[in-house]
């Protein structure tokens, strides 16, 4: 039993993606408002990226900015890379628990289900294939 728990292990290290990466999970705001900002920056380099996120008037730029952040100082810690050949090669963000309110009318009703959304954002950088 033991050794085919080991087995699996050893596999599961072997398929795991390499590449450096960060992850904010619960950030208040709705995944759709932060997809915009990063459809903006996938696919470009990371000062660029860096760049655009700074000056967009989006709220969910400041968030993804700060997700941006750590992808690259992992890359540069636990990584060992250069800031200077990385790329955004993924971004995406999934929606996350919702927090439910309700707003009552008179009568003791409640009228209203109120859905406060919340996201979760994931950054993987890459290294730029030289040519």
């Amino acid at each position: 039993m033991a050794t085919r728990i080991r087995q699996k292990a050893e596999k599961r290290a072997a398929n795991k993606d390499k590449r450096p990466y960060a992850i904010a999970r619960g950030v208040r705001m709705s995944p759709s408002k932060v997809r915009i900002v990063l459809d903006e920056i996938r696919g470009k380099k990371v000062e660029q990226a860096v760049a655009l996120l700074t000056y967009m008037p989006q709220l969910g730029a400041a968030e993804a900015l700060k997700v941006l952040k750590s992808a690259i100082a992992n890359a540069e810690n636990n990584k060992g890379m250069s800031a200077d050949g990385l790329y955004v090669a993924e971004c995406y963000s999934t929606a996350g628990s919702m927090m439910r309110r309700v707003q009552f009318r008179g009568r003791g009703r409640v009228d209203n289900r109120v859905l406060k959304r919340t996201c979760h954002i994931k950054i993987i950088l890459d290294e730029l294939k030289e040519a």
